[in-house]
């Protein structure tokens, strides 16, 4: 077996993983492991504590019992891994998540199903709790649509685009369930140089912009609103997050027609400048009188940029309604604070993006203050002191832990680049050296409306950055990032 295999561990699974790479393994991917086993534990005690209100609720209606409180009974609940690979995430959530019923372990591949089987005797797990399948994602998704057969949590964590899998799992997905999504085709996602492969499988036109990676992740949960809503079920974000090379993704499915009336208005379209890179969104309904939805007119935008003259290139239709849920996270914030390395080995990691979250603004997209300097060829105020002249001004500021240097404000563009025409009459820029057409001339031939104040605001430096927490993770080893696939046929 030793001339075979390596022993990879991870948290408390030990796996079985073939030397020739006929089986996928990412190790980088751990992070995405931990926090997945952090939500479903949080997530497992909300679902728990909802089915123990509603059965006392049930106790309480009938006039003959007279109920008194009792602790919360714990409910158990069922995993699918539609493409579990080696198995270790089933193996990690069989051993480190408590009350699962049982996890089925899903794998096309007959060299995968078989390598399962060896980690979870390896493991010391009965087969009858992780259970190895062969079949198609898609097939076993679909036999569980019906009532009584759905999955209490689907996890999909495909080679690429999770898109083929997403109807199937909208609907296999228990009531009030959970549903965690990974996709690693970021080069569609994110960018316009694909932007029919992204239509094709997401349903929307990515633009360019500093944004791109919280924009991937609102493309992907438009098109997991949109699959749902054909089955009257809405989504509910818990957290979504931009990691390393891919982005990830836990919603809530529920059955609710009234709230997927809702949908368009937490839907816009983008329009992004093709000069200075201003952006703006325009849902596509609002909802006027007794609950009657209207189309929005528009475009909200000029034929031209205000600002630098420039066209407007239009993306989307990407989800701009929240993205988290703060409550969520606070209570998962709270578990994590709770444990160490010992439970979550990227525990340092794990504290400090669920940290820039519960700071996050709850506003569509953010800035990238080098690149707004860049557009106007200045020198860059520094993050502390370009958010407390937004703060100065009276609206809200918050980083985005998408990236960096990120900027998330309720501030027009307007205000932005007024903060920045103040910056500049302290610190000139050399105008001969800026071409006559460029949006920077257009811009700076304005003058401000009002002077920034620079004086740094109190709450300028978030308490995240405060305490050196580890916000954005810097590469995680030599030569990271997506693996190669598994070798071998592939089965069409």
């Amino acid at each position: 077996m030793d001339d075979e295999f390596n022993v990879i561990t991870e948290g408390k699974a030990s796996i079985l993983f073939p030397k020739n790479n006929n089986v996928f393994y990412n190790n980088v991917q751990q992070f995405n492991r931990d926090i997945s086993i952090a939500v479903i534990k949080i997530w497992s005690e909300i679902f728990s504590e909802e089915k123990h209100n509603k059965a006392q609720q049930k106790k309480r209606s009938d006039i003959n019992i007279q109920c008194n409180r009792q602790p919360s009974k714990t409910h158990t609940f069922t995993i699918l891994e539609a493409l579990a690979a080696s198995g270790l995430r089933s193996i990690r959530y069989a051993k480190e998540i408590p009350n699962i019923k049982y996890i089925i372990a899903n794998d096309l591949d007959l060299d995968a199903v078989n390598l399962i089987n060896k980690n979870v005797e390896y493991n010391e797990l009965s087969k009858d709790f992780v259970r190895a399948n062969q079949g198609d994602a898609c097939s076993v998704l679909y036999q569980h649509r019906s009532f009584p057969d759905r999955f209490d949590v689907i996890d999909l964590d495909p080679y690429g685009t999770a898109a083929p899998f997403i109807d199937g799992a909208v609907q296999a997905v228990e009531e009030g369930g959970l549903l965690c999504v990974t996709c690693t085709d970021l080069a569609n996602l994110t960018g316009s140089n694909y932007p029919e492969k992204c239509y094709a499988n997401y349903g929307s036109i990515p633009v360019k912009g500093e944004f791109c990676h919280e924009m991937a992740l609102r493309i992907l949960l438009h098109t997991l609103s949109t699959s749902a809503a054909k089955y009257r079920r809405r989504i509910i974000p818990l957290l979504c997050c931009s990691i390393d090379f891919y982005i990830r993704i836990f919603v809530r499915v529920v059955t609710s027609p009234v709230e997927v009336k809702n949908n368009p208005c937490k839907t816009s379209m983008l329009y992004v400048c093709t000069g200075c890179h201003s952006y703006y969104t325009q849902p596509l309904a609002k909802v006027t009188g007794k609950n009657t939805y209207v189309p929005m007119a528009g475009p909200i935008v000029n034929n031209s940029c205000e600002h630098c003259e420039n066209k407007f290139h239009v993306g989307g239709p990407i989800w701009t309604h929240s993205i988290h849920d703060k409550q969520f996270v606070l209570r998962m914030l709270e578990h994590v604070k709770e444990s160490n390395n010992e439970t979550y080995q990227t525990h340092s990691r794990m504290l400090g993006m669920l940290s820039v979250i519960m700071e996050e603004l709850d506003i569509p997209l953010f800035h990238s203050l080098s690149a707004l300097a860049g557009t106007l060829h200045c020198t860059s105020p520094s993050l502390k002191t370009f958010c407390s002249a937004i703060l100065n001004k009276g609206y809200k500021v918050s980083a985005s832990h998408a990236m960096a240097g990120s900027v998330k404000t309720d501030a027009p563009m307007s205000v932005i680049w007024d903060i920045f025409r103040s910056w500049i009459q302290l610190h000139p820029v050399t105008m001969k050296n800026i071409k006559e057409n460029s949006p920077a001339r257009k811009i700076l031939a304005v003058e401000p409306s009002f002077v920034a104040d620079f004086t740094i605001h109190p709450n300028a430096e978030p308490a995240s950055r405060k305490v050196k927490l580890v916000r954005y993770q810097q590469n995680p080893e030599k030569y990271w990032g997506p693996k190669a696939r598994a070798t071998g046929k592939r089965k069409v």
